[in-house]
């Protein structure tokens, strides 16, 4: 069976409910597709935990090395991460028993979007959490 994203309405449920995002791979330049679309997170009222290891601190958030760190499970993993590197993060995810991921656009892996639909997650792939925020949760 291959992966299929959920339906606009099931999106819009999800950014509705969601008050916390574990941002995986959050760049602390603000060039980076990352670090933008993270402090658009924030300006719309969503806490950002960046996770990402080496750093101390990203949009004035504390950041951590993994997931398995957080002080707070989120309501969605947001990840900035080759494909390769989405089945570890699933796994991870899986372990935790963490409600969402969402794959950032350009990055596909139907394997492991498939193992994490299994284990009971929500999975949005290859779509940009801003954008889908600004078509569902913005526009009329």
């Amino acid at each position: 069976m291959s992966f299929q994203n959920p339906s606009s309405e099931e999106i819009r449920a999800l950014l509705a409910c969601a008050k916390t995002i574990a941002v995986v791979g959050l760049s602390p330049r603000p060039s980076r597709p990352s670090h933008r679309i993270a402090r658009h997170l924030q300006g719309w009222g969503y806490r950002v935990i960046p996770v990402r290891p080496a750093l101390a601190e990203v949009l004035g958030e504390r950041a951590y090395a993994s997931l398995a760190e957080l002080p707070v499970k989120p309501d969605i993993v947001d990840v900035f991460r080759a494909a390769d590197e989405i089945g570890p993060i699933v796994e991870q995810c899986i372990a935790l028993g963490l409600p969402a991921i969402w794959i950032q656009q350009g990055i596909v892996n139907q394997e492991a979007a498939a193992r994490a639909q299994a284990a009971g997650m929500r999975v949005v792939m290859d779509r940009c959490i801003a954008i889908e925020y600004r078509s569902l949760m913005i526009a009329p």
